[in-house]
């Protein structure tokens, strides 16, 4: 119960926040306040950063099994950044992509 007390003023806090979340900055309560990642993934992004910080949204993409590009701009656009950078697509071309599937 305290649990998910302390989560949910956290998610507010966040939400009335007007600067993002870092990824390179973030703890656990932040990283689950983005709505998508929960605790499987703000661990494994924190296990990645124990490793060293994240340089840029291709290195965080790259370290961190589970996150693509689709849920790299969807949590951007909820304020998740890396480097205080938003991830811009800069993707391949999409027969690229598809040829990775």
């Amino acid at each position: 119960m305290l649990k998910i007390f302390l989560s949910l003023i956290a998610m507010l806090y966040t939400a009335v926040c007007l600067a993002g979340t870092d990824v390179n900055k973030a703890n656990a309560a932040d990283l689950d306040s983005i709505k998508g990642i929960g605790p499987a993934l703000s661990g494994k992004i924190l296990d990645e950063r124990k490793k060293g910080s994240f340089k840029d949204w291709n290195d965080l993409l790259a370290r961190v099994k589970g996150m693509g590009q689709k849920n790299a701009a969807r949590f951007s656009a909820q304020g998740l950044t890396v480097n205080e950078a938003a991830y811009k697509d800069n993707a391949a071309t999409p027969a690229t992509d598809s040829a990775k599937k």
